[in-house]
């Protein structure tokens, strides 16, 4: 099969680029940056070094593919001028022009939790617009949006606390769950989907555990040497004045409080226990915790 990945080789794309590699496939990976392109090669893919905002540049890439991988790359949470919504709808309108001009007819979106959510869902709401503009596609164009519950690496982002402060202060987890994954067994899915026959439209969860964030705060204290890391319950106002206080686009930080005041509530994740995929991921957080260990160690 010829298939289109974007995504550069990002914690999803790279993993998720060697596996459909090595299966035979030929794969041509998006890059916007010109100095990726030895690095895509020497997986054996092909590179295509060029904009997602340059919907010609995407039809011409997409055309003569048999499936196309999208996602919206991450953006800087702590630009002042970042409409991370305006974001989401405008590459969600550019893909949407190039998978129909170029005819391709199997795509595979990734989306997140809270996707079903048209309010409320704080800096994930522009993931459920994106979702329904390429859904107003046609029927023929079969897609998939995988749904991915909460990154493990994104607790990367409490390292400084948790040395600063020794514990993890935030306004969910604590004693209630937490759907957490690895990019592995993101990339692990996308991968069967996009080699798996299908039509129509279909949402497909990725989980690899479930653990409240007492839990999660045991394990990657025990990983760092630190085994009575707690995981503190903060309200949505410290939250929000934390992460304003250092700089944090104000309007993206609400989105954040939002999000994760959502993910505590249950109303993020109410479709996802709803329709848990048959199949859990393989790699736990005990195995991503000697990963967080090492990052948290050098820095």
């Amino acid at each position: 099969m010829k298939i289109i990945i974007t995504g550069s080789l990002g914690n999803i794309s790279k993993p998720l680029a060697i596996d459909l590699v090595q299966k035979g496939h030929i794969v041509t990976v998006i890059s916007s940056n010109a100095e990726k392109q030895s690095a895509i090669e020497a997986i054996g893919a092909i590179a295509a070094i060029g904009s997602l905002e340059d919907t010609a540049f995407l039809t011409q890439t997409f055309t003569g593919s048999d499936v196309v991988y999208i996602m919206v790359p991450p953006n800087n949470y702590f630009d002042q001028n970042l409409d991370l919504f305006e974001y989401y709808v405008r590459l969600g309108n550019n893909y949407a022009k190039a998978i129909e001009k170029s005819g391709v007819k199997r795509v595979v979106n990734l989306s997140t939790i809270g996707a079903h959510l048209a309010e409320g869902s704080g800096i994930l709401t522009g993931a459920h617009h994106l979702a329904k503009i390429l859904d107003k596609l046609p029927e023929e164009i079969a897609i998939t949006h995988m749904r991915p519950t909460s990154f493990y690496y994104n607790l990367l982002g409490y390292a400084e606390m948790i040395k600063a402060q020794g514990l993890i202060a935030a306004n969910y987890g604590a004693d209630r769950t937490i759907p957490w994954v690895s990019p592995i067994d993101i990339a692990d899915a996308i991968a069967n989907e996009i080699t798996t026959p299908f039509t129509g439209r279909k949402i497909c969860y990725v989980v690899s555990e479930e653990l409240t964030g007492d839990e999660t705060a045991r394990i990657i204290g025990e990983a760092i040497g630190m085994p009575e890391l707690k995981w503190k319950f903060i309200s949505n106002e410290e939250t929000l004045a934390g992460l304003t206080a250092i700089g944090m686009n104000p309007k993206i930080a609400a989105g954040l409080v939002e999000m994760y005041a959502s993910l505590y509530s249950g109303l993020l994740g109410e479709d996802f226990q709803k329709n848990k995929p048959s199949v859990i991921g393989k790699v736990k957080l005990k195995d991503y915790a000697k990963e967080f260990a090492a990052i948290f160690n050098q820095k």
